[in-house]
């Protein structure tokens, strides 16, 4: 029987932050336009950790019966293949989470709309029934998109698009364009979090016929790749400093760009995929931070 210490560790807490940068971001937009709801506010977090965990479950699920997880794989090792949790005991958690987020997305949307804006609803019902397909077939199944180059563009849209402007819709019933630029820098810059994370592993993945796209392009182009993600998440945001501004305090998250520059400079000159690791919560943790402050600077 896996112990709370195993199930926290197959959580992968460090991956909770940047899941939940965009519920933040859109939250702090929707409340310097004057829409505030506590509950939306806790609701959508919950919502959001929870799909997080499911997809981390799920990725040790697929990774580990497929056998990607093995001894060339480089970072924590995950709960399955470490024999911490069992298949079955996962796929028992996989689905108890499912019920976990149908409950939530419905008290969600119910705080949200009420009973008097069905079609939102349903609406948002096909968006939680797909935000619960995306955290799992990314690696489980025989179709798993993960293994066909097709996770950056869902992490995008779910990251970025969906958490953003989803989150925004849900406080005040209309999709608003102050916050499209905001959506989309997170969404670029959780792209990169993913594919600094697939350099990391470009070895062992081609070994397991895991096809990332840093796979697909080669170590050297996925650098390119990367530094397309970070620069264009940074060229948004300063666009959308320079469109928006209202107070000095508003570019309070320029500060971030500091460790992201610092970050582009660490990946060009590494050469070894394997000490691409430490950089994956350093971009994590930027990227939380900036939406933190790009947001917490529209609100003081």
């Amino acid at each position: 029987m896996p112990s709370i210490k195993n199930w926290v560790s197959a959580a992968r807490l460090r991956t909770l932050p940047l899941s939940i940068s965009g519920i933040i971001l859109a939250t702090s937009f929707a409340a310097f336009n004057g829409y505030v709801n506590w509950y939306i506010f806790v609701l959508a977090l919950l919502t959001t950790v929870a799909l997080q965990v499911l997809s981390n479950f799920a990725n040790d699920y697929g990774d580990g019966i497929k056998g990607t997880d093995n001894h060339e794989r480089v970072g924590p090792k995950r709960a399955i293949q470490s024999g911490d949790v069992s298949p079955d005991e996962m796929f028992a958690a996989i689905k108890i989470n499912i019920l976990v987020i149908i409950a939530l997305v419905v008290t969600l949307l119910f705080c949200a709309f009420g009973m008097r804006h069905f079609l939102y609803t349903m609406l948002f019902l096909a968006l939680g029934a797909l935000s619960v397909y995306a955290a799992i077939n990314y690696t489980v199944g025989d179709s798993a998109y993960g293994y066909k180059g097709l996770g950056d563009i869902f992490v995008f849209i779910f990251f970025g698009l969906v958490s953003g402007l989803g989150t925004y819709f849900l406080y005040t019933l209309k999709i608003d364009h102050v916050i499209i630029l905001p959506a989309c820098t997170i969404g670029l810059l959780s792209v990169a979090v993913l594919n600094l994370n697939n350099m990391r592993d470009i070895n062992s993945d081609i070994k397991s016929n895991k096809i990332t796209l840093a796979v697909k392009l080669g170590f050297r182009k996925a650098k390119r790749y990367h530094y397309f993600l970070i620069c264009g998440a940074i060229c948004l945001s300063a666009v959308f400093a320079i469109l928006y501004y209202v107070s000095p305090y508003n570019l309070l998250f320029i500060i971030m760009y500091v460790p992201l520059v610092k970050h582009l400079f660490y990946v060009r000159k590494t050469t070894n995929p394997s000490l691409l690791d430490s950089e994956l919560k350093k971009v994590a943790i930027s990227t939380f931070l900036l939406a933190v402050l790009m947001g917490v600077g529209y609100i003081i």
